[in-house]
């Protein structure tokens, strides 16, 4: 299991990622609504493990998903190649969403809806909405059906604040959530942008798919509206034109590497692409909500 989550879900690398995440959401959510402070340690700690074990779900339900294709094209992985089992992974995710279930119910009763919204949604993903034949002929339709976990989960993470304080979301939240979303999108075409040498059959890559250029191209046209929607955020939670400013330059710098893929898509390159595409996202999240509260709390 320790080479498993270092392969598929390294756990440290994703609980940063995910404290980051939460913290940012509930930190943007009690922004928008002007409310003093944060919630309390218990409150995020028990959302922290609730969110970032919902996304270890999303891994297993992954597993199940692609079986089929991991083990006649990607028998490298940890689950065709026997490292783990489907079985293995089954019983984890049963305890998982007890230890999820009981902690909520005990401690966080009003988060439930919440959370059965986010399983329902995910639960939905692992059998493909039932058409999985024909979202894989359309992956564009595919990928956006299942990146909609993502401002779901954020949802519940925001849900931290406004729910446990039951009190109406703030119409904000909804640039916020469009952010994760395309976020979300960042990091899938960035991930699959491919060098011609690390092209696998049957492995879809969005270089394979639609060419480097256009390919390229789409996954810095999807930074530029991700950017729109993070201005659109500050400025309904009061960060002004600072916000913008900053966000253009990170923009910028990310580009580069786009552009060096471009004139020459080697393994390097596209390696730098999938970076720059997590550093985007963690600095988009720390930007919006996460900064701008630690920046509150050490005033006073």
């Amino acid at each position: 299991m320790y080479q498993y989550q270092k392969e598929r879900f390294p756990v440290v690398l994703n609980g940063i990622a995910v404290l980051t995440f939460t913290f940012s959401a509930i930190s943007f959510s009690r922004i928008c609504r002007g409310a003093e402070g944060f919630v309390p340690l218990s409150t995020f700690l028990i959302g922290c493990f609730a969110t970032f074990t919902l996304f270890l779900l999303v891994r297993i339900f992954d597993e199940f998903k692609d079986r089929i294709d991991d083990a006649q094209y990607r028998t490298y992985l940890p689950v065709p190649r026997g490292l783990v089992s489907l079985n293995e992974l089954k019983v984890i995710g049963i305890g998982i969403g007890v230890l999820q279930i009981t902690s909520i119910a005990i401690f966080q009763l009003e988060m439930l809806p919440l959370y059965l919204l986010v399983i329902g949604y995910l639960c939905l993903m692992g059998v493909e909405f039932f058409v999985p034949t024909y979202l894989k002929k359309h992956q564009i339709l595919y990928i956006t059906s299942h990146m909609v976990i993502i401002p779901l989960l954020d949802v519940y993470s925001s849900g931290l604040d406004w729910r446990l304080e039951q009190t109406s979301p703030h119409f904000g939240l909804i640039f916020f959530f469009a952010v994760s979303f395309m976020n979300g999108l960042v990091v899938e075409f960035g991930r699959k942008l491919k060098a011609p040498e690390d092209e696998e059959i049957g492995v879809v890559s969005y270089t394979k798919l639609w060419g480097t250029k256009q390919a390229t191209v789409i996954w810095m046209l999807s930074i530029l509206i991700t950017l729109v929607f993070a201005t659109l955020a500050g400025f309904v939670a009061g960060f002004g034109i600072t916000l913008m400013i900053v966000l253009i330059v990170l923009a910028t710098v990310c580009f580069i590497p786009g552009i060096l893929f471009l004139k020459n898509p080697s393994k390097k390159m596209a390696k730098r692409v999938e970076m720059m595409s997590g550093i985007w996202t963690i600095f988009m999240y720390l930007s919006l909500g996460g900064i701008p509260m630690i920046v509150n709390l050490v005033n006073g």
